[in-house]
């Protein structure tokens, strides 16, 4: 059974409220569209009625549990469950303000318990080998230094990979800060240290293809722009080679660069400001370091008469 006309409109409706006011990027949009779609179409087909919102209206907690048991048993992950009720709460607080009915039995709904996995740095050591493996391992001399270009700058800016895919040649060379634009449209400096400057110079010089103002600063083998795959790629041979988990992906270089900084001495909210993070807790999370080393950054920045006991 399909959805009503009003429903759709009122998930187009939201899904227009958080883009513009919240700033939220286009894939989270579209992950959104997918979690509130499932569960309109559930909630339609549940109770029979695809007439304007009333069914949405009617919601009680045996529905909640009939959707959540539903996707379990379509072997949806608790996670991925998770994830997707956080999506449907935050479309009906919006949906119950303009409509004004009580959305307390949504609201309500108890998200499923999962295992938060903490993400995996590298040892410096392990990520330092991971750039020079990957730049010998490389088909052509200009692959190489490109390779070993992108990861430098995900390990020592602590760029996400889309970010540094998504520099142009206008971009170059680097200077000693850049502006990055990252999720959400939310713009944060970042400095840039010199060992990524030099390699990025380096496989400019080497790489064979015109470069225009607006082309990609990163190019593939046939000159079109770099896919991430290809640096994945490029990381999963190099991590047999070095025996490292699979973990080791180029998202755990972001992880590595936080973690070695504020292992260094970093302050947590510089290291927040760098990674472009909304929240210090994400930080946190992100530098997978022990309790112990956070007390301590705690002690250090917290006024003396007030230290923990």
């Amino acid at each position: 059974m399909l959805i009503s006309p009003a429903c759709r409109d009122a998930l187009e409706g939201w899904l227009i409220h958080r883009k513009s006011l919240d700033g939220v990027a286009a894939n989270t949009i579209e992950a959104y569209r997918g979690d509130v779609l499932g569960f309109l179409n559930f909630i339609t087909a549940h109770f029979g009625d695809s007439t304007g919102l009333k069914p949405l209206q009617r919601v009680k907690p045996t529905d909640m549990r009939a959707w959540m048991a539903h996707e379990r048993k379509r072997g949806v992950a608790a996670r991925s469950l998770a994830r997707e009720l956080s999506s449907v709460k935050s479309f009906y607080r919006w949906l119950a303000e303009r409509e004004g009915f009580e959305p307390t039995a949504v609201l309500a709904t108890r998200s499923p318990k999962f295992q938060k996995k903490l993400p995996r740095p590298l040892a410096v050591d392990a990520a330092r080998a991971m750039i020079d493996t990957v730049e010998i391992q490389a088909s052509k001399d200009w692959i190489a230094t490109r390779d070993a270009a992108v990861l430098t700058l995900l390990y020592g800016c602590g760029l996400r990979i889309s970010e540094a895919l998504g520099l142009t040649f206008a971009d170059a060379p680097l200077p000693e800060v850049l502006r990055i634009v990252g999720k959400g449209g939310k713009e944060r400096i970042v400095p840039v240290i010199a060992p990524a400057r030099v390699a990025v110079d380096r496989y400019l010089q080497a790489q064979p293809h015109p470069m225009q103002p607006g082309d990609p600063l990163f190019r593939g083998a046939r000159g079109g722009a770099l896919s991430p795959r290809l640096i994945a790629k490029a990381m999963e041979s190099a991590r047999m080679q070095l025996g490292l988990p699979a973990t080791a992906t180029p998202h755990a270089m972001r992880h590595s660069f936080a973690t070695h900084l504020l292992e260094a001495g970093g302050d947590l909210r510089a290291i927040q400001e760098l990674l472009g993070h909304a929240s210090l807790s994400t930080t946190q999370a992100y530098t997978a370091v022990d309790t112990a080393r956070l007390m301590e950054v705690y002690d250090n920045a917290h006024p003396k008469g007030l230290k923990h006991g």
